[in-house]
């Protein structure tokens, strides 16, 4: 079969087609995403309004390059799939409005897709992996450990009560003057940084739950720098090594117990794996650090491509795809969320309003 697939959730616009075959194996056709960053990087991150036009402007385009990129014309399109949530809304309407218009148009079905359901099954696109796994899912938006159990079946173990490791990261570079987006831009000041040189909290550290907190680290960062103000560039570095050297041992301390409560709970899987999803994935040190934890653990290790770790289509049209060979598909007055949690059972963790309960 072969899907198209829409995704504007925040301030990235991305059309692409990808085929799933009897198997269920899959092949991405094309992916194509169009950055808004040159656009929100003079307020330092994004701005909704101007995201939501920005997709309004170029989505058409977008999807007919998809098509034609794939070799594969609207009528030979089996569903279409879009983002429905969780995210901004602006942006969802947007995405979400345009597939319903060429499924209609078309005559195909339409499917609605949690954005986090994309992340959560990109590596059975990848990697053809089996479920169960377990998801480490770090962005922008969202730091959370999932069971993934099943097409649609999914347990959080853990979530961030307070911020996104991502929002973070940007926060963190915001406050001491870097560029946006800022996980990239603190991830290269670090590598002249000493590590050693401020003792910043590992939040929650010790704590039985898996669950994520860095909005007591982001006020140690702010401490720091005004403590140094004027800062000087080595100042910056060695704030930027020390705050990712407290990021990377908080992950690799909370995802520990992740592991562990994965192996107990599925104790038959032989080689079971970890998979790590989400624009934070990109940062070599927390990736190596996990590596070697799941080493540690007898996990494999697995990390989509950077393109599909970030915000694209391809997981959107796969996950499209996986509920369609279900026989699953949406109905046309589907209402977008704003807010759209995997494990939807979940109760939400004190603290979690801002950011953490979209995830």
């Amino acid at each position: 079969m072969h899907v198209l697939g829409i995704e504007t959730s925040c301030d990235e616009t991305a059309a692409a087609v990808v085929a799933r075959d009897e198997s269920g194996r899959g092949r991405i056709l094309s992916n194509i995403v169009w950055s808004q960053t040159e656009d929100h990087a003079p307020y330092g991150g994004v701005v909704p309004e101007i995201a939501a036009r920005a997709h309004v402007e170029i989505l058409d385009r977008l999807v007919r390059q998809a098509l034609a990129g794939a070799g594969v014309p609207l009528d030979k399109i089996d569903a279409v799939a879009a983002t429905t949530g969780p995210g901004l809304i602006g942006g969802l309407i947007a995405g979400m409005m345009t597939a319903k218009a060429v499924a209609l148009a078309a005559g195909k079905p339409f499917i609605a897709v949690n954005h986090l359901e994309g992340h959560a099954l990109t590596a059975r696109l990848t990697d053809n992996l089996a479920f169960p796994y377990l998801l480490l899912l770090v962005s922008g938006g969202h730091t959370q450990l999932v069971l993934v159990k099943g097409l649609g079946d999914y347990q959080r173990l853990g979530t961030t009560i307070d911020d996104a490791l991502g929002e973070a990261f940007d926060k963190t570079a915001k406050l001491l003057g870097l560029p946006y987006p800022g996980g990239p831009a603190v991830e290269q000041a670090a590598q002249a940084g000493d590590s050693q040189r401020f003792a910043f909290p590992r939040p929650l550290k010790g704590a039985v739950r898996p669950d994520f907190s860095f909005s007591g680290l982001k006020t140690a960062v702010r401490q720091a720098a005004v403590a140094l103000e004027p800062l000087k560039e080595q100042d910056i570095a060695d704030i930027c090594a020390s705050f990712q050297a407290a990021v990377t041992d908080s992950l690799r301390e909370r995802v520990a117990r992740g592991l562990a409560r994965f192996g107990g709970l599925f104790p038959a899987v032989e080689t079971p794996a970890l998979v790590v999803a989400g624009g934070v994935a990109a940062n070599k040190a927390i990736r190596g650090a996990l590596e070697d934890l799941c080493a540690r653990y007898g996990f494999r290790f697995i990390a989509p491509p950077l393109a599909l770790c970030t915000d694209n289509a391809a997981m959107i049209a796969w996950a499209g795809a996986e509920h369609f060979a279900h026989g699953e598909k949406s109905a046309l007055d589907t209402a977008p969320r704003a807010r759209w949690p995997l494990d939807e059972k979940a109760a939400p963790r004190i603290g979690a309003g801002r950011k953490g309960a979209k995830a």
